[in-house]
């Protein structure tokens, strides 16, 4: 049996014009990145803390697993202590994710780092960290409960093999980053090498060949977030796509758009943040310095003088944010109303 990734006419596959589309949109958003890595620094570091906690949640609503709202991000903050075994496979997945967040990307793809992820995610699966020992199927149920097989995965007994060949493929692919992370992803969920957790190791995985292509909103940007509001989607296209995958005789290009797709969502969000938070941040910032800078009560009109390439209703909006913070008082109404620092 070949694996997608290992077929050879793959790279000579006539790609859809809508795909093609995708993919040059999320280069160039690609192209815009580097700027905002050197001009956005601290509200990236606000835009990351937020994806962590998004992508430890929807990645594992995805597969069920859920705690109270209240109780999560005092949890993944260390605030709380884990509980039931949802807690700790919730702070598991913050534990892969932080891996990959602060990883070099120098180690080479392989089952050392595949099952260490699944160790650190499923801390309570009682086969954490290794290839599952018996055959397993995916399965859904229907309306009165009747259980229905979507899909034979690889057998217990060819899934080291084939994981071995899946990261060499990898590696010696030739196809776009893009197309190759996303065939990679696909070929791992036809193997479903593990008895437990085989959606989050995937999504973990997709993270982790992003960022090390190079494609650093997977970071910023919850893809978990992005699938799970297209879940419906993403398993029809997903069952869709494997039939056929044992004989090398699937179609994969409805996956490739879908995968696609969802980094260009991701990346469209990215920029639209980021673009907004150039323009407005930085203004708002020098307001801020500004006003508390002031030892006496102060106008509109005099951080005008000193900002005059700021508008008044910019000036007045963060006066009013800083108000709300405790950090002024304002007395008087209108043109005359004066602000002073607490």
């Amino acid at each position: 049996m070949l694996l997608n990734i290992e077929q050879k006419q793959l790279n000579d596959i006539n790609i859809p014009m809508s795909v093609s589309w995708l993919f040059s949109q999320c280069m160039e958003y690609r192209g815009r990145q580097d700027l905002y890595s050197k001009t956005q620094a601290e509200m990236l570091n606000s835009l990351l803390n937020k994806t962590v906690i998004q992508s430890v949640e929807s990645s594992n609503r995805i597969e069920g697993i859920t705690i109270e709202r209240k109780r999560l991000a005092p949890l993944l903050n260390g605030d709380i202590k884990p509980l039931e075994r949802p807690d700790k496979e919730l702070l598991g997945y913050k534990r892969a994710l932080d891996y990959i967040y602060k990883s070099d990307f120098s180690e080479t793809l392989g089952s050392r780092l595949i099952l260490s992820l699944h160790e650190m995610t499923c801390p309570e699966s009682g086969h954490a960290g290794a290839y599952k020992q018996i055959d397993n199927e995916i399965i859904e149920f229907d309306e009165s409960g009747k259980k229905k097989i979507r899909f034979i995965p690889a057998t217990a007994m060819d899934t080291p093999d084939l994981m071995d060949r899946l990261c060499i493929a990898y590696g010696r692919s030739h196809l776009p980053p893009l197309l190759k992370i996303a065939t990679f992803v696909f070929d791992f969920l036809c193997i479903h090498p593990f008895l437990d957790g085989n959606g989050r190791i995937s999504r973990l995985l997709t993270t982790y060949l992003l960022l090390k292509e190079g494609f650093i909103v997977s970071r910023y940007i919850s893809l978990e977030r992005l699938v799970e509001e297209r879940k419906e989607e993403y398993y029809a296209v997903l069952y869709n796509s494997s039939q056929g995958w044992h004989d090398g005789n699937n179609d994969i290009i409805p996956w490739w758009s879908f995968f696609i797709s969802i980094l260009k969502e991701a990346y469209k969000e990215f920029d639209s943040k980021v673009s907004n938070q150039d323009v407005v941040a930085p203004k708002a910032d020098l307001i801020r310095r500004e006003a508390l800078s002031f030892i006496k009560e102060f106008t509109v009109a005099e951080i005008s003088a000193k900002l005059p390439d700021v508008s008044i209703p910019l000036i007045k909006k963060t006066l009013s944010s800083l108000q709300k913070e405790g950090r002024l008082t304002q007395s008087g109404q209108g043109r005359g109303s004066k602000w002073r620092v607490l």
